[in-house]
């Protein structure tokens, strides 16, 4: 399975390139999910949604609709991965009630945190085994072959990314292949070419045929660059 969408969907500068002028804002998401089958939520990495908001974006999905989670930055950029039970059981508890339309949670760790394998496996242990965790490196250190079997023998996955500073590998671990493009020009804007999202395509046909589930989401949501390229991606897909 490949699902290909955005990272979020209220974008007020969405309004005329992508929504109706006149589209109620309380419409957006619907008309959002007539046209991708999943969304990346971020803003549940500056703060931990509580249960009837995360009940209330259960039940506006439509059947088969999945969201990708994006993990609180108290765990990752304030504790750093470390003493991370009771927090990690909090955040769980609140996003087990998206029910069936929950995807992966993406961990995105801060630039500051170098690589730390024995902190990392302490982290890995206390992942819930129904849910996907992908990390999402943003300090190069974390790039290495330890750091992939690590993650594969957790059942986690790796997060492929092209952050300017901290661009990643393109590689899969786990059960999952999870990629965020952040902008084809710059951070969060610039349309990508057809050629690269070709070659894209038929890595992303290579992970299904490899039994992984494949979540794409474009993060360069400035002129609605991210509708546009995410359209695009799917139709290569077909």
């Amino acid at each position: 399975m490949i699902r290909i969408g955005c990272s979020g969907w209220n974008y007020r500068h969405w309004r005329g390139r992508f929504y109706p002028e006149k589209l109620p804002v309380k419409r957006w998401f619907a008309f959002y999910a007539e046209h991708f089958d999943t969304v990346e939520i971020n803003n549940s990495f500056y703060r931990l949604p509580k249960p009837p908001t995360v009940e209330a974006w259960r039940d506006q999905a439509p059947p088969g609709f999945c969201y990708a989670v994006k993990a609180n930055r108290y765990l990752t950029q304030a504790l750093k991965l470390t003493h991370c039970q009771e927090p990690m059981e909090r955040m769980v508890a609140a996003f087990h009630h998206f029910g069936p339309t929950l995807g992966p949670i993406l961990y995105q760790l801060p630039p500051t945190l170098a690589l730390n394998l024995d902190r990392l496996e302490s982290f890995l242990v206390l992942q819930p085994r129904d849910i996907v965790p992908v990390f999402e490196f943003r300090h190069p250190s974390w790039y290495a072959d330890s750091v992939y079997q690590l993650l594969d023998r957790h059942g986690a996955s790796f997060c492929v990314h092209d952050m300017p500073g901290s661009v990643s590998p393109r590689l899969a671990t786990g059960p999952a292949a999870y990629v965020r493009f952040h902008g084809g020009q710059g951070k969060y804007w610039g349309r990508y070419p057809e050629a690269q999202l070709r070659d894209w395509a038929d890595w992303m046909k290579e992970q299904a045929r490899q039994r992984r589930t494949v979540w794409a989401y474009f993060n360069n949501d400035i002129n609605a660059d991210a509708i546009e390229d995410a359209r695009t991606l799917r139709a290569m897909i077909g």
